[in-house]
């Protein structure tokens, strides 16, 4: 796997963003400031793997925000095919579109895949979860969709 991208480490400043939302509404980074976020980057809205994920969190949101985290979710998808994703899993929290993978870039969540022995460029399913400085508190890469969220959750202490 190459990476076409730098990831970001622990206490380095996050990349600040604005991203459309599913209704295209502007959301930044900044909006977050004084809070911990955990920006998770998946890489498409309703394939399996993106799926569970993307449950995962909404089943364990109200848990993170019971600890202080509020949680964002980043893809290629344009906003009508996250406004479809949203209602078909009941999801509670924002998902931005990132079609250009500029964000996911920055923050290190793009380079070389594999799927049936095939090499593309893509996002990698990451998590980093940003302080209410706005540093990196926790950065992690090439995560698994099952089991990830519980295991963050465990990391956090929510």
């Amino acid at each position: 796997m190459t990476l076409l991208s730098t990831p970001l480490a622990v206490g380095e400043r996050a990349p600040k963003f604005t991203l459309s939302d599913a209704h295209g509404k502007p959301i930044a980074l900044d909006d977050y400031a004084g809070r911990n976020v955990v920006v998770y980057f998946y890489p498409a809205a309703a394939t399996p793997g993106c799926t569970t994920e993307a449950c995962d969190f909404r089943d364990n949101l109200n848990s993170l925000r019971s600890a202080g985290y509020e949680v964002l979710g980043i893809s290629p998808d344009q906003g009508e095919a996250l406004a479809s994703f949203i209602q078909a899993e009941s999801l509670n929290f924002p998902l931005l579109s990132d079609p250009d993978f500029a964000v996911a870039t920055a923050y290190g969540s793009y380079g070389e895949k594999e799927a049936n022995g095939k090499k593309f460029n893509g996002v990698l399913r990451s998590t980093v979860v940003v302080d209410p400085d706005g540093k990196v508190a926790l950065a992690e890469y090439n995560v698994s969709a099952a089991g990830h969220v519980a295991r963050l959750r465990e990391e956090l202490g929510a």
